[in-house]
């Protein structure tokens, strides 16, 4: 693959975190950011983790030319423990700061998320890091997105990726386990984050990565190319268990598997194309297997096990056929005994060919049929097996 061999080249130093022998001792999130940023300091490297649980309070932030790499599932990055409180100030889009009613579960270097009611989901969250905590005065570091009004239910919470990476490239996640430890942590949104999240970044790559119990979606990347997603295990989150959206180009997501999401096991999002799904397992998410949409286009779904979800097999959400999701290939699928049908075409999508798919319902009884089409969606070949 074209991206590996330059990313291997910039591998110029290696640096450790976690037992009493490694360069920055402590399982910790702050010593993950400290190894992390003696990388970026020297233009990228390693940063291995050793074996052991890791507490999260803040995103672990990810550079250019940065792998961050444990020592396989048992380097596990738990999320701490959850803290929300009402602010009592608005909070209004480009400040960096918001005065909260109980500031007590708060400290610099965790992560903050603020929303209200009607600016909670989808790119309306901001996000950011505490910097600094004076009295009820939270400072952070990113500007807010929106104006945020303490009347229509403004809060604040410590909800926050396990590990991001923003405006870079190059980067790799490998080798360790997330635990979103979501019983005790607030939701938060798909586009602003996930156990993994990943924005405006190209040519990286996550592989072989467990990610459970995340109060959100298991992996995310918005605004991408060429990401990799490769031999990774996604089960529990309350959200998707990946979703690649926001014009992500090129992505390759292939070997995975997905199991009892809240949502759809892979949830396509907006303006996806020639993208390669291959060989993945999606299995008992409670809203489809794969949802697809708008303008998600020209992408390959080829081998993948489609079984057991909810509200079919393979969704496609309502849209308009100049903006639906043309002209994808799907080939040697097996898509069985979802609820509802194989393939559930609620949409104007026209031009997906469907070849030698395996659509059935094996005795279950959930799926009842093969290829449901609503009005506007043309030339959809029969599938041929």
């Amino acid at each position: 693959m074209g991206l590996r061999d330059p990313m291997l080249r910039n591998r110029t130093i290696e640096v450790t975190a976690g037992g009493s022998q490694s360069d920055y001792p402590g399982f910790t999130s702050m010593a993950i950011q400290l190894a992390v940023d003696e990388a970026t300091g020297r233009g990228g490297g390693i940063v291995r983790l050793d074996k052991g649980v890791y507490d999260i309070y803040g995103p672990i932030r990810l550079t250019d030319r940065v792998t961050l790499t444990g020592a396989g599932p048992e380097t596990v990055l738990r999320k701490t423990d959850g803290f929300k409180s009402p602010f009592i100030v608005d909070a209004d889009y480009g400040e960096l700061r918001v005065e909260v009613a109980d500031a007590s579960g708060f400290r610099v270097g965790m992560g903050l998320q603020i929303f209200d009611e009607s600016q909670k989901w989808g790119w309306d969250e901001s996000t950011a890091t505490i910097t600094a905590v004076d009295g009820n005065v939270l400072r952070f570091d990113r500007h807010l997105e929106r104006d945020y009004r303490t009347d229509d239910g403004g809060m604040a919470t410590n909800a926050c990726p396990i590990i991001e990476a923003v405006d870079v490239e190059q980067v790799r996640v490998r080798d360790l386990a997330i635990d979103g430890n979501k019983a005790a942590n607030e939701p938060i949104g798909g586009c602003r984050a996930g156990g993994i999240y990943l924005k405006k970044a190209r040519d990286c790559m996550i592989e072989r990565v467990f990610v459970r119990d995340f109060n959100g979606d298991g992996i995310s990347w918005q605004i991408t190319e060429n990401i990799s997603v490769l031999h990774c295990d996604v089960r529990g989150c309350t959200g998707s268990g990946l979703h690649p959206g926001a014009g992500s180009h090129s992505s390759r997501v292939k070997d995975n598997t997905c199991v009892g999401n809240g949502t759809a096991g892979l949830f396509i999002c907006w303006r996806v194309q020639f993208g390669e799904f291959e060989r993945n397992v999606l299995e008992h998410n409670a809203v489809s297997g794969i949802s697809i949409g708008h303008k998600d286009s020209d992408n390959r779904f080829a081998d993948n096990v489609i079984r057991g979800n909810g509200n079919s097999g393979v969704y496609f959400r309502p849209e308009k056929a100049s903006n639906g999701a043309n002209r994808n290939k799907w080939l040697r699928n097996v898509i069985e005994d979802n609820d509802g049908f194989g393939f559930f075409v609620n949409a104007g999508s026209i031009d997906n060919e469907l070849k030698d798919n395996l659509i059935r319902d094996t005795g279950a009884g959930r799926q009842t049929g093969d290829v449901w089409l609503a009005d506007g969606a043309d030339r959809f070949p029969a599938n041929r097996e």
